[in-house]
């Protein structure tokens, strides 16, 4: 895939948004871009190691400098969040 630069990844239009069902001081968290996948695995993750994880967040960044597409950042959270045995839910949108 030829490289774009940065993308808009705030952005949700190409994203299908999950719900997580992290324990922690949040019941739950909803995720819309890539911007809520790199504050997910950054901010909330109850872990911080992994093979899916890291790998989650290196697919992240390769999404969000336009590597890869959005799908691919949300296959990696969805992986990392199995691993873990965090709850995943798809949201119809």
């Amino acid at each position: 895939m030829e490289r774009v630069g940065i993308v808009a990844w705030r952005r949700s239009e190409d994203f299908a948004p999950l719900m997580l069902l992290i324990n922690s001081k949040e019941k739950h968290r909803v995720v819309r871009s890539l911007g809520d996948v790199a504050e997910t695995l950054v901010a909330a993750w109850p872990t911080g190691d992994g093979k899916e994880y890291i790998a989650a967040i290196k697919t992240c960044l390769d999404a969000i400098q336009g590597n890869i597409p959005a799908p691919a950042a949300r296959a990696a959270l969805i992986r990392a969040a199995e691993e873990a045995g965090i709850p995943v839910i798809a949201i119809a949108h």
